[in-house]
């Protein structure tokens, strides 16, 4: 075990005791990171890495000061565990088909995320409503890590690309998004079931491992008439 593995997980283990003997009361806030690194002597990773390990424990939960996240029906999707997941856990009865599954080259997404490869595992998925009207178009672009490139054989883990990372040992602890409002290109639209032209969200997502390294790059076509972008603004930490 790493010394900062060592350093966070010290961390952890003394707020965890902390809110459960009562010492920080349910729904009081959590010192600031700054607080937290002069108090334990660590860096920030170390505190974020202990804050994570505590949400995942169910003792916190964090909101970062600026951020975005997409809602369905109004009900927000969690990226860092997959669409697909969050969906299925809100009862939303969205079905997913698989329309691509393939290693590719692609040098110039290789060299807008400065990456030594241009080999990725190519996901593109259709999300439907129960009525089988289409309202997303979602292509994913993974770097192949080792393993993955066994991965169109196979299949994905549990029809999930998320839990196929995290069997690989890649989980998205961060990441960006931007968003924009496009027309539907013809093909985009014939897979959607629309008219070429249609607006629809078009949001470009880069999921990234705690080292800050790409591991996955998503764009997704959202219907604006279920999915929309929403920012959050605030103070972060609070258990």
């Amino acid at each position: 075990m790493s010394a900062q593995a060592r350093k966070h997980q010290r961390v952890a283990r003394i707020l965890g005791h902390e809110i459960r003997a009562g010492a920080l009361r349910s729904g009081s806030r959590l010192p600031g990171e700054h607080s937290l690194t002069e108090r334990f002597a660590v860096s920030r990773t170390t505190v974020r890495e202990a804050l994570r390990e505590l949400a995942e424990e169910g003792l916190i939960s964090t909101h970062p000061g600026i951020g975005s996240f997409v809602t369905f029906d109004g009900a927000p999707l969690d990226n860092r565990h997959g669409w697909t997941q969050s969906l299925t856990e809100q009862g939303t009865g969205l079905t997913t088909a698989l329309l691509r599954l393939e290693v590719v080259q692609d040098a110039e997404l290789g060299g807008r995320l400065n990456l030594p490869t241009t080999a990725f595992l190519a996901v593109d998925r259709l999300r439907s409503l129960p009525d089988g009207t289409p309202v997303s178009l979602e292509r994913s672009r993974v770097p192949c890590h080792p393993g993955l490139e066994d991965v169109p054989a196979g299949g994905l883990v549990d029809d999930s690309l998320t839990a196929t990372l995290a069997a690989a040992g890649l989980v998205v602890a961060s990441g960006e998004q931007a968003a924009t409002a496009v027309p539907l290109e013809e093909e985009d639209a014939r897979l959607l079931g629309r008219a070429p032209g249609v607006s629809f969200l078009r949001v470009r997502r880069i999921g990234r491992l705690p080292t800050g390294d790409p591991v996955e790059h998503v764009v997704s076509l959202l219907d604006p008439a279920h999915f929309e972008l929403r920012t959050r603004f605030g103070e972060p930490d609070a258990p």
